[in-house]
């Protein structure tokens, strides 16, 4: 035991001479997380429909926004802003999305969360930032009402979207629907 004391001593020591003759702060180690998600980033390759932001500023990677502004389908010209919230363990595990623009959207509920397959069952460690924001864009242009997480809205656009397009184009000026309120997002 006291062998392993005078092991930790002494290691403790090195790292004290060594900030001592870097100016004294550690560098901040980056976590495997942050390595690929600097390289997922320098890599992106988005639609013009969507730009990424660093509300924290560059030092915060692992949290970030990206907008989009769907230039096609029903949701055309509405603005609307993901937050991304990347675990320490990216890429084994997918980062936790959320909406903070209130959608009328079948795969979106009220809440802002998300129903995507690849931020959830069909996540793999292959698969990026930019797999994620494709499929965040493909939600706009081609909403899906077989997986809904607003059971309301994809019956409508099952049943009769004529309907569901005149909820959407309330929604996005501003306006009620039911007992909701939704902000303009145009």
């Amino acid at each position: 035991v006291g062998d392993t004391i005078r092991l930790f001593k002494v290691k403790e020591k090195q790292k004290e001479d060594a900030e001592n003759n870097t100016g004294g702060t550690p560098v901040k180690k980056q976590c495997a997380g942050e390595l690929r998600l600097h390289k997922d980033i320098t890599e992106l390759n988005l639609p013009e429909a969507c730009k990424i932001s660093f509300p924290n500023g560059q030092d915060d990677l692992m949290n970030f926004e990206v907008s989009i502004k769907p230039d096609e389908g029903y949701y055309q010209n509405g603005t609307f802003v993901f937050s991304f919230e990347v675990p320490p363990i990216y890429p084994h595990d997918a980062p936790k999305v959320k909406c903070k623009t209130k959608v009328y959207h079948p795969n979106i509920d009220l809440e802002g969360n998300v129903c995507l397959n690849v931020l959830r069952e069909d996540w793999k460690p292959v698969l990026n930032i930019n797999t994620i924001i494709y499929g965040l864009y493909h939600l706009f242009t081609e909403p899906n009402h077989e997986d809904p997480l607003n059971h309301d809205a994809a019956e409508l656009l099952r049943d009769s979207p004529a309907y569901f397009e005149s909820n959407v184009r309330m929604a996005l000026q501003g306006g009620y629907i039911g007992d909701e309120y939704f902000e303009p997002v145009m």
